[in-house]
């Protein structure tokens, strides 16, 4: 979601400082006084069969990009073993604010969940492998002091490079990983990369050049979208301000007026992945040929170690975007679809994306919307669990998109019938259309985007509930 007038203040001063963040000299961990544990190493026939107990579990822990299905580093095939599950070592020294994260939760806290998501207790059997002996130690050195005892590493190099079995989400290219980024924008564009005449790096955020904290860092050669653009503040009828998005012709403009036409391949960063989903979104939405989101934002662009911009770079304008757009209508709905979805609960499921407290009516979680409950009929599908701009159940600590069988295990547990057409919907969009875009990442075909949500629907005067309907 996004907040506005004061708090939209407060969320882009965070970004802000996200990005000097990845300006800043990356801190690390003085590990010279820790006495590490001797870890024994695995051999192939270890994971084979580790794989097929139902015992041992086996980590991957190299980048989530190589995880999704990039080939990185060298390898010549992309994913990752099937069976496996993921712990990048990355996770371990990513940049993290401890005090001024939305969740104030600690690097700690959230490693222990996603230790308990994975299942590792002190009793677990783990094969934790790397292709480049690194990844792996660190990762099983963080388990052992953990209290984890059974513990080995593999390198999986000649498993990753050979012909046994992997996997890889169905359509991983969504979510592109940084190094492939700089590639691009050193003038490198990998083989086979994309069909599309032009690639057109954007930074999207709220606010303009300046006070979005664009000119303090950014993807080189990225030209700054201004979310405001997309969603221009109006007064409905009974003086409230809404953020919603444009109609097609002004969509289509703004795509126009920053050098974007069908034609083109579009890599969308920020250093929020929910505004860089916004803005993915909607280029499908009208007809753009190829688009892509960075995965992890900025946090993966300097986890890498790579520098930021600061040059202005301006757009040069397109006259003729070349096709009528939108071309993909179904991929976001309108309020009367949304209702209608509603009436057909058979095929449909509108999922709520917001904080439990919003869900229920104890919260708003916005400064400049009072109505407090939830659409009747819609099923809570999780976001964040504090605050109105977290992604906490969706994402690992570094920005990067959660494990997909995770996110199938708590759709499970919402309720949340997969084989029926999902629409997501959150407050005013923003969680949703990254929600949205992770369910394309694993290969969901039947997945739209209702994107007035809750403000759209109480502002409209529509029927609505709050309390526990569990």
């Amino acid at each position: 979601m996004k907040l506005k007038k004061k708090a939209l203040l407060t969320l882009s001063a965070f970004l802000m400082l996200s990005s000097l963040s990845a300006c800043a000299p990356k801190k690390t961990e003085d590990t010279s006084k820790k006495e590490e544990t001797k870890i024994e190493t695995a051999k192939t026939e270890d994971v084979e069969a580790a794989l097929k107990d139902g015992k041992t579990i086996v980590l991957d822990a190299r980048s989530n990009d190589a995880y999704n299905g990039w080939a990185l580093d060298g390898a010549k095939r992309g994913g990752h073993i099937k069976g496996a599950s993921d712990f990048s070592a990355k996770w371990l020294s990513s940049d993290y604010d401890e005090k001024g994260n939305l969740e104030a939760y600690s690097r700690e806290q959230v490693l222990k969940d996603a230790m308990k998501n994975k299942n590792l207790t002190k009793d677990s059997k783990v094969i934790v492998y790397d292709t480049n002996d690194k990844d792996a130690m660190a990762v099983a050195q963080y388990l052992s002091g953990k209290g984890i005892k059974d513990i080995k590493t593999y390198n999986a190099k000649e498993w990753i490079d050979g012909e046994k079995e992997l996997a890889s989400y169905k359509n991983y290219h969504l979510l592109v990983a940084p190094s492939i980024v700089k590639s691009i924008v050193d003038g490198k564009t990998p083989e086979g990369f994309t069909t599309a005449k032009d690639i057109k790096v954007v930074d999207v955020r709220w606010g303009g050049n300046k006070e979005s904290g664009y000119l303090q860092g950014h993807v080189p050669t990225a030209i700054h979208i201004n979310t405001d653009d997309i969603e221009p503040p109006k007064k409905n009828k009974k003086g409230d301000t809404e953020w919603k998005l444009a109609d097609d012709k002004a969509l289509v403009k703004l795509l126009l007026d920053n050098g974007i036409t069908s034609s083109d391949c579009v890599i969308a960063t920020s250093p929020e992945p929910m505004a860089a989903a916004r803005f993915a979104v909607v280029c499908k939405y009208l007809g753009v040929k190829d688009v892509r989101i960075m995965n992890g934002g900025l946090v993966g662009w300097s986890s890498n170690g790579y520098e930021l911009a600061t040059k202005e770079e301006t757009p040069k304008k397109a006259s003729d975007f070349g096709v009528t757009a939108p071309q993909n209508p179904a991929l976001i709905d309108t309020m009367e679809e949304a209702k209608a979805m509603l009436e057909n609960k058979d095929k449909n499921v509108l999922v709520d994306n917001r904080t439990i407290g919003e869900y229920q009516g104890k919260v708003t979680g916005y400064s400049y919307h009072k109505k407090k409950g939830r659409i009747p009929g819609a099923v809570y599908g999780h976001a964040g669990i504090k605050n109105s701009s977290s992604m906490y159940y969706y994402r690992n600590i570094d920005k990067t998109m959660r494990n997909a069988q995770e996110i199938e295990e708590l759709w499970k547990k919402d309720g949340i019938d997969t084989s029926k057409h999902l629409s997501f919907m959150c407050g005013s969009g923003w969680r949703a259309s990254e929600i949205l875009w992770y369910s394309m990442v694993m290969g969901m075909e039947n997945t739209s985007l209702y994107s007035d949500g809750w403000i759209g629907w109480s502002n409209s005067g529509l029927p609505t509930e709050a309390g526990d309907n569990k």
